[in-house]
């Protein structure tokens, strides 16, 4: 099936699935770039369901195929940086990273973002997985009949990610300024997943700027805090072999070359 029949397929499927769902002005995208998009935005719209397992055939077809084409890059090929030998720095899309998991900066219904297209690191983990990641999440949400608290971390696969897991944390939210109960609970993201990396037993774990943007933790403090969270955790005899602290802005890049003593 061509990429293009790949598309219309699930954009086709989806519609089925979501009757009530009006497409404003019946706008249709008749070029590639814009019918991709819609399809994108249609799966951050669906809810949880049970999922068809010939639409599954397809979407993993296409969401693999996407995958190569990014380029995936091994968490264990980065560099280790000046600070620690257990700890590299990369800049890219969390996405691409091939490590045993990657960090997703949750909210407290852990089922992604379903705003279509959000620029959030949710919404882009979530649409490069699959659908079957908010079926599993929805799950556990399930399971535990309650919000996931911040601080803590829950465990899912990684389906069409490089990534073979996915660990879900709850960052505090800033309101007027950063508190030390916001500070204790940041740092509880990162131990907590390093704790539940480490009881699957994972060896490579990649980090994305936990609480920073729309939840409005200072960049510096928040880096700040990671870095020193994450070696502590790290002394021996930690079972994990490798942090990745994955950054996308510049200033974090810049942020994070300067606690890590990288040029």
């Amino acid at each position: 099936m061509e990429r293009a029949e790949q598309v219309h397929t699930l954009i086709d499927s989806l519609l089925r699935d979501m009757p009530g769902l009006r497409l404003q002005g019946g706008v249709v995208f008749r070029d590639a770039a814009g019918q991709r998009r819609l399809l994108r935005a249609l799966m951050n719209l669906r809810p949880p369901a049970a999922l068809d397992a010939g639409f599954l055939e397809v979407q993993d077809a296409l969401l693999s195929a996407e995958r190569e084409e990014k380029g995936v890059v091994e968490a264990d090929a980065l560099p280790a940086t000046a600070a620690h030998p257990q700890i590299a720095l990369w800049q890219g899309d969390i996405t691409r990273l091939k490590a045993d998991a990657i960090v997703n900066a949750a909210n407290s219904a852990l089922l992604g973002c379903f705003h279509p297209c959000h620029g959030c690191i949710d919404n882009a983990i979530h649409s490069a997985a699959g659908l079957q990641l908010r079926e599993e999440c929805s799950q556990l949400m399930e399971a535990q009949g309650r919000p996931e608290p911040t601080g803590r971390a829950k465990l899912t696969k990684g389906y069409n990610l490089p990534a073979r897991y996915v660990l879900h944390t709850v960052g505090p939210i800033v309101q007027d300024r950063v508190t030390e109960r916001d500070r204790e609970k940041l740092a509880s993201c990162y131990r907590s997943c390093l704790e539940l990396a480490a009881e699957h037993g994972l060896e490579t774990v990649a980090f994305c700027c936990i609480s920073t943007g729309e939840f409005r933790f200072p960049n510096r403090e928040a880096a700040e805090i990671a870095v020193s969270t994450v070696k502590q955790f790290l002394q021996p005899p930690a079972s994990i072999r490798k942090v990745v602290f994955n950054v996308f802005k510049d200033i974090d890049a810049e942020i994070y070359r300067d606690l890590l003593g990288q040029d």
